[in-house]
């Protein structure tokens, strides 16, 4: 008896390897040829290994309570294939799991199903021009953003890496640049290959040849002379955070746009995607992603609004340590961070609280915030302590988020866990603003209390490019979008 179970175990995991490996040539090719990324539940499959296709087939039972196969997603993916399709990002565990087990279900048609569910990109060419994109500064958010244009290389990329502006230019700064894009010690080695052209002072990673360029202003650098026209500006020095300041970047030649990787100040939009990237306009050629708590928070935050309205409310951030603060106890001009950061728990002030009413106004005024630095390198929390304006439970609070994450606009944006045994390092690589750990919600009535974590540099780089594309007309539509 124990011998037949254990036949038919090992025969059902053959099984799921064997249809994860048959679908990772089709993914790799419908994003190639067509700019298609695959996800499963919102688990993004571009680049991913037959273990991770079938991690994420997993996933589908924790949210849904029934069981997903490979077999019964392979055709799907099989059939898109062998469709002319314009860019989108396509779940095809959504579309799966409705065409077997949701409104479809008496439907045996597959390719009419399909065909319906995509009318937008079905038999569709891709109308989107490739976008030039420089980043000013190759710090933490510069390398991720890196690793993130990088993964995505290929024909059908649309925004393509082209050069790296850095201070610098000694003997081996070259050497350097490379070895800190090649290993990160905390979101681990970088996925391929790079070497270094040493005579034309660039890095090649997976295909892409990406010029270095030493600058110690904006506006000297020619990027013309590179070849690159009408490039979009990433800066993530946060040196210059005003108009006149991020103006410089517009005034090198071969730019037309800059975006900011920190709070912008003085009249410079402030975006938090998914939820007011349509103040986005098309003349804009400054703008703000905010800061990584603001995008962490004000997404949640939108959503509960919306469904019970926010009375008022405090947001207690608890963020890893960042490169602001010293290693040991040294001068610092801000108040407690010049104490050893990672040897203590620093008490210190966040702007997010009130930055999300730039995104956000309808919360103007409602929320004080305060921040605690902590002896962790990554991820972080955001604790929201809020009075609704309608009273609710645990369980509908936590349904409602869970939908949120996984079918509404905000899926990109809103994650969300059921795991009791999660911890900080478990979410190093989120692409998610926020994950919402249902587990430790608090609800008295009205009284909420919310526990969200957030890679504040990967997850946050996410949002960022996400802004980028937006800035560059890139319009990729979500299949499905609401579909419940």
């Amino acid at each position: 008896m124990n011998q037949q179970f254990e036949q038919e175990l090992q025969s059902s995991w053959q099984e799921r390897q064997e249809y994860a490996e048959k679908m990772l040539p089709l993914i790799g090719s419908l994003y190639r040829d067509h700019a298609v990324e695959i996800s499963i539940y919102g688990r993004p499959l571009l680049n991913a290994s037959a273990i991770d296709v079938i991690k994420a087939h997993r996933t589908v039972r924790l949210h849904e309570g029934v069981k997903l196969r490979l077999r019964e997603s392979w055709p799907i993916v099989e059939a898109l294939s062998k469709m002319q399709l314009a860019p989108a990002q396509i779940d095809v565990g959504k579309l799966a799991f409705d065409f077997h087990y949701g409104k479809a279900v008496d439907n045996n048609d597959l390719d009419a199903y399909l065909r319906d569910a995509l009318s937008e990109i079905v038999d569709r060419k891709d109308e989107h021009e490739p976008q030039d994109v420089v980043l000013y500064g190759f710090g933490r958010i510069g390398r991720l953003l890196a690793r993130l244009m990088i993964e995505r290389q290929g024909k059908s990329n649309k925004l393509r890496l082209r050069a790296i502006v850095v201070r610098g230019g000694r003997d081996g700064d070259l050497e350097k640049r490379a070895s800190l894009l090649r290993r990160d010690s905390v979101h681990g080695p970088f996925n391929g290959s790079i070497t270094i052209d040493h005579e034309r002072k660039a890095i090649k990673a997976n295909g892409s040849y990406i010029q270095v360029i030493y600058a110690n202003s904006p506006e000297e650098v020619d990027y013309t002379q590179y070849g690159i026209n009408n490039a979009i500006v990433i800066d993530n020095t946060g040196i210059w955070r005003d108009r006149d300041g991020l103006g410089l970047h517009l005034k090198a030649k071969g730019t037309s746009k800059a975006i900011l990787t920190a709070p912008g100040k003085g009249d410079i939009k402030n975006i938090v995607h998914g939820v007011n990237d349509g103040d986005i306009e098309a003349s804009d050629t400054i703008l703000s992603a905010a800061s990584c708590t603001t995008n962490a928070i004000t997404p949640v935050l939108k959503a509960l609004d919306e469904q019970f309205g926010i009375e008022n409310g405090h947001v207690e951030t608890v963020h890893s340590y960042t490169n602001d603060q010293n290693l040991i106890d040294n001068y610092h001009k801000g108040e407690r961070r010049g104490r050893s950061a990672p040897l203590n728990m620093v008490l210190t002030e966040t702007g997010a609280a009130k930055a999300v009413a730039k995104a956000y106004p309808k919360l103007a005024g409602k929320l004080t915030g305060n921040a605690i630095r902590v002896p962790t390198p990554n991820v972080s929390m955001a604790i929201l302590n809020l009075n609704l304006k309608q009273a609710t439970d645990k369980v509908s609070l936590n349904e409602f988020l869970r939908d949120t994450a996984l079918f509404s606009p905000l899926q990109h944006q809103i994650d969300y866990t059921a795991s009791t045994e999660i911890v900080s390092t478990d979410l190093v690589g989120a692409r998610a603003a926020a994950i919402v750990d249902s587990q430790a919600t608090i609800v008295a009535d009205n009284r909420v209390t919310l526990y969200v974590w957030y890679d504040n540099e990967f997850g946050y780089s996410c949002q960022v490019m996400r802004c980028v594309r937006d800035m560059a007309g890139i319009d990729f539509p979500t299949i499905p979008g609401e579909i419940r």
